[in-house]
C-alpha cells in the first residue's frame, strides 16, 4: 500500500500524486501531514471524524463541477491534477456560493484568514450535513450504523427550466442533510455517488428530495419520496456477519400502494456485503423516477 496522507485543515485524505499539488498551495489552503509518520491532535482526529471521511467532503467541495470540467484520475497529467485542485480548493469554483470567500488580489496573511473563514463555514456545514465514521453520541443520539447510499441515475425528471433541469437529489436522516452534485440541463442524469449517513438508535424513513438548482432564485422541488431502511438494517442484524455467507437473498421491501416503490426491492448479501437495490417513482410531482443502491455498514467495519 502507498503512502497516504491527510490535509488537516480540509479534513480530507489524499494520495502521493495530489500531495504535491496541495503542498504548492500553501499550509493556509491545504497543511499536507503523513498519517502514519505525523503525530495526531485530538482535535485533528474530532475533525476528520466530523467531516466523515472524503466522499462526505466531494458532497461539499465539489457540489457545483461544470459538464465542461472532468475530476483527474490517477493516470491525468501533473497539470490537469494541478488545475482542477486548484480550482477546487483555492479558487472554489465548485462551492455552494454560499460557502464562496473571493477577494481581490491578497497577500499571504490575507489569504490565511479568508481561508480559515472559509473553512469554519464549510465545517459548520459539515456540522449538520456529515455523519461519523465510528459510533457517537450527540446529546442522547446514539448511532448503530453507517448507512451508504448510492444515488445512480434519475430518469424522466420534470422539467423546472425552459426545457430542461439542472437536477441534484438531497438525503435527509434525523439532524443530517447530504446532496449529491448538480447534473446541468438533463432530465436523466446519472450521478453514482455516495453519500454516508449515521443511522441512530430511533431512525425514521431517509426523506429523499430532487431539486433544480437555479442561480438567482430559490431551487425549485422536482419530487420526493420517504425510503424505509428497516428492511434493510432488520434483514442485516438478522444474518449478522455477512461475510460468513456466500451470495444469497436475506430480505424484501414490498411495493404497495403507500410507498414510492417501483418494483419490489430485494436484500442480498453480495461478495460479503448488505445490499438493497432500490427503484422509486418520486412522488407529488408530474414524472420522474430514481435509482439506489444502499448498504449497511455495522460498526465494527
Amino acid at each position: 500500500m502507498g503512502l497516504v496522507f491527510r490535509s488537516t485543515n480540509i479534513g480530507v485524505f489524499i494520495c502521493l500524486k495530489c500531495c504535491g499539488v496541495h503542498r504548492s498551495l500553501g499550509t493556509h489552503i491545504s497543511k499536507v501531514l503523513s498519517v502514519t509518520l505525523d503525530e495526531w491532535s485530538e482535535e485533528e482526529v474530532d475533525s476528520m471524524i466530523e467531516i466523515g471521511g472524503n466522499a462526505s467532503a466531494n458532497s461539499i467541495y465539489e457540489a457545483f463541477v461544470p459538464d465542461t470540467c472532468s475530476k483527474p484520475g490517477p493516470d491525468v497529467s501533473h497539470d490537469q491534477r494541478m488545475r482542477f485542485i486548484k480550482a477546487k480548493y483555492e479558487l472554489q469554483e465548485f462551492l455552494k456560493p454560499s460557502l464562496r470567500i473571493k477577494s481581490g488580489k491578497r497577500s499571504t496573511k490575507s489569504s490565511a484568514f479568508l481561508t480559515s473563514s472559509l473553512s469554519r463555514k464549510i465545517m459548520d456545514s459539515f456540522k449538520s450535513n456529515s455523519s461519523s465514521q465510528k459510533m457517537f453520541q450527540e446529546g442522547m443520539v446514539e448511532f448503530i450504523g453507517l448507512l451508504k447510499v448510492t444515488v445512480k441515475k434519475g430518469t424522466n425528471l420534470a422539467i423546472r427550466d425552459l426545457m430542461s433541469s439542472d437536477p441534484y437529489v438531497v438525503l435527509n436522516l434525523g439532524k443530517q442533510t447530504l446532496q449529491t452534485t448538480v447534473v446541468n440541463s438533463n432530465l436523466n442524469p446519472v450521478w453514482n455517488q455516495e453519500l454516508m449517513l449515521s443511522v441512530p438508535e430511533s431512525y425514521g424513513p431517509v426523506k429523499l428530495q430532487v431539486y433544480d438548482y437555479d442561480t438567482f432564485s430559490a431551487d425549485d422541488i422536482m419530487g420526493e419520496a420517504d425510503i424505509d431502511i428497516q428492511p434493510l438494517i432488520t434483514s442485516a442484524m438478522a444474518f449478522g456477519d455477512p461475510e460468513m455467507f456466500g451470495d444469497m437473498q436475506i430480505g424484501k421491501w414490498l411495493k404497495s400502494h403507500d410507498n414510492p416503490l417501483i418494483d419490489d426491492s430485494i436484500i442480498n448479501i453480495v461478495d460479503g456485503k448488505v445490499k438493497q437495490e432500490v427503484q422509486i417513482k418520486l412522488q407529488n410531482v408530474e414524472c420522474g423516477e430514481l435509482e439506489l443502491e444502499m448498504e449497511w455498514l455495522p460498526l465494527d467495519q
